[in-house]
């Protein structure tokens, strides 16, 4: 396979890892349609969203969707705030994706365009990313500074 080269220079565990991880995410033919769902809301608007919460999931993400209702989206849901980019290899669908602190503050927004490698990153370390048909955001006026409710954004 074409990616062995490129994980020959990793060794040991890290590598067969890594190498595992991509060649699974490659063999991915068809959309993650099966995975545990959140209610998340956006002001009076209700966000029905898949969880991608494993490295695989989230590698996968809204690949090979061909559609998704207005209101369903996926939340990716990392271990600990970083900086998280994100690219549209193999996803048919135009994005936003949305920034999301951990206490559902919107950090900030980036169009997707469908099958491309652009890289859309977060302005800082954040969790979780939301990302939702494009133009969902905008049309309901949430930007930089918008708080969502629900799921992980639970008050205490």
């Amino acid at each position: 396979m074409a990616l062995k080269p490129l994980f020959s220079l990793v060794s040991g565990a890290l590598g067969t890892a890594l190498l595992a991880l991509a060649t699974g995410v490659l063999a991915q033919e068809g959309p993650q349609r099966d995975l545990p769902r959140v209610e998340l809301t956006a002001g009076m608007h209700r966000i029905d969203a898949q969880v991608a919460q494993t490295d695989r999931q989230r590698a996968i993400g809204l690949m090979h969707r061909q559609d998704m209702p207005a209101h369903e989206g996926m939340l990716f849901v990392f271990e600990q705030p970083a900086q998280q980019c994100f690219w549209m290899k193999n996803t048919l669908l135009p994005l936003t994706a949305a920034f999301v602190a951990d206490d559902g503050t919107v950090v900030n927004l980036a169009d997707m365009k469908p099958q491309t490698l652009d890289s859309h990153c977060s302005a800082k370390p954040v969790r979780y990313v939301l990302e939702m048909n494009q133009g969902w955001f905008k049309q309901r006026g949430i930007q930089a500074g918008f708080k969502l409710q629900g799921g992980p954004f639970r008050k205490p």
